[in-house]
């Protein structure tokens, strides 16, 4: 009726895909964190001495 093998390569494909999701998520916290970077040191490069980020006051 049914093969035992298509549940395995239902797994593979769930497996495949989380791996995926969690490689774009790395991705997008490594951009983010790179791009807040590279603002802090073209800020510095200028020669401004208050670069830090403020933060509102909640």
């Amino acid at each position: 009726m049914t093969d035992p093998e298509e549940g395995g390569s239902r797994r593979g494909a769930i497996a495949g895909l989380l791996i995926a999701a969690v490689m774009l998520a790395a991705g997008l916290w490594l951009a983010h964190d790179l791009t807040a970077a590279s603002k802090m040191q073209d800020c510095l490069m200028s020669g401004r001495t208050n670069c830090n980020v403020i933060q509102p006051a909640q």
